[in-house]
């Protein structure tokens, strides 16, 4: 059996990476669901256009999934999230 050794995250860069693929999530559904029920509403109305605009969608919901699940395997852990830096403001 292979050991990977598992590297520290920024607890700020996992939730900049977690949110910007819930958020493409999001957006890929949206669109699909779009696509389904106003397939009127996109480019230049062609088959082509719509199946294209289709692909893409699925395609970014497949990275994001992806994305998702790989933050998930190796840096969802206590021992694998550090805290960062602690800024504070001082005024005078």
């Amino acid at each position: 059996m292979i050991k990977f050794k598992i590297m520290k995250i920024d607890k700020k860069i996992y939730e900049m990476l977690k949110s910007e693929a819930l958020a493409d999530k999001n957006k890929a559904l949206l669109s699909l669901e779009l696509l389904g029920s106003f397939p009127a509403g996109i480019g230049d109305h062609s088959t082509k256009d719509f199946w294209d605009n289709a692909t893409e969608a699925l395609k970014l919901l497949a990275s994001a999934d992806e994305r998702l699940e790989t933050l998930e395997k190796y840096f969802n852990r206590k021992d694998t999230l550090n805290e960062g830096p602690t800024y504070t403001t001082t005024t005078t």
